[in-house]
């Protein structure tokens, strides 16, 4: 059985990158949720005028991880105290929230959020926002890491650290270091 999270966590293709090396996840597809206007493409996410945010929606098998372990990584793999930002990744559509797929997911998040806040030194300003239709990302966005990321500058200057503090922080939940340790 498959279950679903939906994270935006700033720029897809950085939090896109994170997941897929996470095991117990089956899937992750960058897309657009939150926002007031249909079928929003990349250009006008990106102008900050739809209110969607970039997000990604994990498919994951509950048997191999959790939902509140997928939401511990979330945390520690992104700045939770910036508010409509990452780094340089600046407006709504780069906001820290979560959007729970059903009640129990809601209360998950709330206690991720409070276990969360006591690694941080400045108030958690995530968000929980009510489960929105969900707009799959333009083709070229899916799997950007593999396909484009290693030529592209900004996902060079800030996957990489991202992906560090995961091996770093979970090594035992990540399908890289599995492999390395077998």
């Amino acid at each position: 059985m498959t279950d679903y999270a939906i994270l935006a966590g700033g720029c897809f293709w950085c939090t896109e990158a994170v997941f897929k090396d996470v095991i117990g996840v089956e899937s992750v597809e960058s897309g657009y949720i939150g926002g007031h206007a249909p079928n929003p493409t990349y250009k006008q996410v990106c102008g900050g005028d739809t209110g969607h945010a970039e997000a990604i929606k994990v498919g994951f098998d509950p048997a191999k991880i959790a939902y509140g372990d997928l939401l511990d990584i979330f945390f520690a793999t992104h700045d939770p105290t910036q508010l409509n930002r990452q780094g340089n990744d600046v407006g709504t559509q780069y906001r820290s929230a979560i959007f729970p797929q059903s009640d129990e997911q809601a209360a998950e998040a709330r206690a991720a959020i409070e276990r969360a806040q006591g690694e941080q030194s400045k108030p958690i300003v995530t968000t929980i926002e009510a489960n929105d239709t969900w707009y799959p990302a333009e083709g070229y966005h899916q799997d950007y890491w593999e396909t484009e990321g290693r030529s592209n500058p900004y996902c060079m200057a800030v996957i990489p650290p991202k992906l560090q503090k995961l091996r770093k922080s979970y090594a035992a939940r990540t399908k890289s270091m599995a492999g390395a340790q077998g």
